[in-house]
């Protein structure tokens, strides 16, 4: 006689009870644990195995009425079409837990509702975080590709990371850009892009349906700088024309204008003209980010923003995160 399943899926078993004891009959972990028969740290890992696995929804109803209002006046300061404010959750430095969730969330609508077509994802942290959020989802025929180079020896900051993450999630088709950020010469530009299979690549990137991007800062410690993706003369260039944010490799000053250095002709990556008209969609916040992302809202490429209500605020003039 056949014996039962595998241990695989007992766990797997285990893991929808002990998460619909949680969320569904309201227990504690401590009280899953002991309603189950394991111990509080197993109890732990079952629920969070469950969530990440895609078998927990959350919905919650209703809206926190200020961040609607903040929502509604970005979206008519900046002309967005989208613009969505989540509740401040008091982290230090970047809201990587908040924006990680609503990401996932925003990601999951988004691919749920696409008939197919092409998303393009940005770099950083905060889209490695949403990405990491995510539940495993049925992608369809939905494509993903990376709208940037990005060899760097920082494995964390690396946008194939989070494109083999988001593959890993969805199960669909994922392309990366195997190269530098920014090419050591224009020439240099051409012949990577002129490689076998890479220029395949970017045309798709250049037809994304969708972009989601990241926001960064011309400070001298930015995330570009830290990740050794460009040397800190070449951010002291831009911040010597002004530059103040940046979007997929693009320098923005306060004003919105784009700002041209050496990087421009340089950038492996949509060029701005290649923009124009695109959904552009960026995930951002914190302290550090508030005059970029203002510097980009203003550039007028971006046709949505999810950010948190500290940062929002501060966007708007209100007190400084």
């Amino acid at each position: 006689m056949a014996k039962g399943g595998s241990r695989r899926e007992t766990d797997d078993s285990l893991a929808i009870r002990a998460a619909w004891l949680h969320y569904a009959a309201g227990m504690t972990q401590v009280e899953v644990a002991e309603r189950l028969g394991v111990s509080s740290v197993k109890a732990h890992r079952l629920i969070a195995s469950a969530y990440q696995n895609g078998a927990v929804k959350v919905s919650i109803v209703g809206d926190v009425a200020e961040c609607v209002a903040l929502e509604s006046v970005i979206a008519d300061r900046f002309g967005l079409s989208y613009c969505e404010v989540v509740p401040d959750l008091h982290e230090d430095g970047l809201p990587l837990r908040a924006l990680g969730g609503s990401g996932a969330a925003f990601l999951c609508r988004e691919i749920e509702s696409a008939k197919g077509g092409i998303i393009g994802f940005g770099h950083g942290r905060t889209l490695a975080a949403a990405i990491a959020a995510m539940p495993r989802i049925e992608a369809g025929a939905v494509r993903f590709v990376s709208l940037l180079g990005g060899l760097t020896r920082n494995y964390m900051a690396n946008p194939h990371d989070v494109m083999h993450r988001l593959a890993e999630r969805t199960q669909a088709s994922a392309f990366v850009m195997p190269l530098p950020f920014f090419a050591n010469t224009v020439g240099d530009k051409a012949v990577l892009l002129a490689q076998r299979g890479v220029g395949e690549v970017f045309d798709l990137a250049t037809r994304a349906d969708l972009m989601v991007v990241g926001i960064g800062t011309a400070q001298l410690d930015a995330q570009l700088v830290a990740s050794r993706m460009i040397y800190g003369e070449e951010i002291e260039e831009v911040r010597q024309g002004g530059g103040v944010g940046e979007m997929l490799g693009h320098f923005f000053d306060a004003a919105g204008q784009p700002v041209e250095t050496s990087l421009t002709a340089r950038t492996v990556s949509p060029g701005l003209d290649q923009l124009k008209g695109k959904r552009i969609v960026a995930l951002a916040g914190g302290r550090s980010k508030v005059e970029g992302i203002r510097s980009v809202l203003r550039s007028g490429f971006l046709t949505g923003l999810i950010t948190d209500e500290r940062t929002a605020n501060a966007i708007m003039g209100g007190e400084t995160p």
